[in-house]
């Protein structure tokens, strides 16, 4: 078979696979405070799919080189070289290592996109798997909250939704990117069989993500929705007020719900965390204390009536300051800033369908960059903003889905 007709069983894999990530962080050197209940044998061989899949992206993406622009290949290769930098020059290189070879892979995932979205069947495969494993992934997890299965990650979590995210908060900034690509192909899929597809995942997901109790997590999905509202709606007076709404409504479920299923509450602990990860930032600013190296000087630079441990900065862009320096920071900041720029200037010229699509995606990368003001969500970094960003640009110069549909 010719490897070209691979290419959508490969994506397929690749989005089937993101449940899954949130368990490397056991293949690590972190102390997390969650549990992971996917076996080891299952994350190792997701891992090793991985690197077929990085190979074989590799392998393609040589075969047939880029074609046309690729805005955001400069600054995604910034990032590695300033990863790297920061691995060498940091407290733990041989586990460093592992997240400059998830970063590598993501690199690889966002070219193939922009190379190869336009191939027959390949948005077709993405769509179906990412939302039919979303689905399960939130099921799951709702089934286990409901079974009190496995009883210590309930106990754990506080009967906080997680499934395989091992910490609530990573199942939510998965759903706030999931969400408004199902709600956006509830209406604009190919055929009927996706569009319930799409239904299911926006129920199933919005039940998920009500039961995680992640305050940052619903944050970031009220912005993910607003976003949604403004950019797609056709009356802007009607998109400001329905933006305002949700917006609202998330609030008020935040302040209500201020302390739920959060025993002790994290609202102060995050402020001493916050205060550490500042002391660190202050130490080692330019290249950081190293990827996954922040639990170790945190130990160190704490004040002495914070919590004991904290394996993240509570904050996204605190998290990246502390681990891989105002290099890495700088470098994460100019992808995003890049593909601002460039999606802007593709939606302005895409068909309605393919920008609609684009900006869905969009809308959840604006949610988890809202949600991580106040949280860090590894799946984020590992498996979601540099595909997302590569998915988005791709869309916004496809035809897809009238082209499948004129297809079929």
């Amino acid at each position: 078979m010719e490897m070209r007709r691979l290419l959508p069983y490969g994506f397929a894999l690749i989005y089937a696979l993101l449940p899954v990530f949130p368990a490397f962080i056991a293949l690590t050197s972190v102390a997390f405070p969650g549990i992971t209940v996917v076996p080891m044998p299952v994350a190792f061989a997701a891992l090793a799919a991985i690197g077929v899949l990085a190979v074989y992206a590799a392998t393609m993406l040589l075969r047939y080189p880029l074609r046309g622009s690729q805005p955001l290949l400069l600054p995604l290769l910034a990032w590695i070289v300033c990863a790297t930098i920061s691995t060498l020059a940091g407290f733990d290189p041989p586990h460093g290592l592992f997240f400059l070879g998830l970063s590598a892979m993501g690199i690889l995932w966002h070219c193939a996109l922009m190379r190869f979205y336009a191939e027959r069947g390949v948005p077709l495969a993405i769509f179906w798997s990412y939302l039919a494993t979303g689905t399960l992934a939130a099921a799951v997890a709702i089934a286990m909250v409901a079974s009190r299965t496995p009883a210590s990650l309930y106990a754990l979590a506080h009967g906080r939704a997680t499934g395989t995210f091992v910490l609530p908060g990573e199942l939510a900034g998965y759903l706030v990117a999931l969400l408004p690509i199902a709600v956006t192909l509830t209406r604009l899929a190919p055929s009927a069989a996706l569009r319930a597809l799409s239904w299911a995942a926006t129920a199933v997901g919005l039940v998920a993500l009500a039961l995680t109790y992640s305050r940052a997590g619903w944050i970031g999905a009220a912005a993910a929705a607003a976003f949604l509202m403004l950019t797609q709606a056709r009356r802007l007076r009607a998109s400001v007020v329905a933006a305002a709404a949700v917006s609202a409504v998330a609030a008020v479920a935040v302040l209500l719900l201020f302390n739920s299923h959060h025993d002790p509450s994290e609202d102060y602990t995050r402020i001493a965390i916050w205060q550490a990860a500042a002391a660190i930032v202050d130490r080692f600013p330019l290249t950081g204390v190293g990827p996954f190296d922040f639990p170790r000087l945190y130990a160190l630079v704490h004040v002495p009536d914070a919590d004991a441990t904290a394996f993240h900065a509570h904050s996204l862009y605190l998290t990246l300051f502390a681990e891989l320096g105002v290099l890495g920071l700088t470098a994460f900041l100019w992808n995003l800033w890049t593909f601002a720029r460039e999606l802007r200037a593709r939606v302005a010229h895409a068909p309605p369908a393919a920008a609609a699509i684009a900006l869905a995606v969009a809308a959840g990368l604006v949610g988890v960059a809202v949600q991580g003001l106040i949280d860090t969500v590894s799946i984020v970094i590992f498996g979601l903003w540099m595909p997302a960003m590569g998915l988005a640009l791709a869309a916004a110069r496809s035809d897809w889905p009238n082209a499948e549909r004129e297809a079929a």
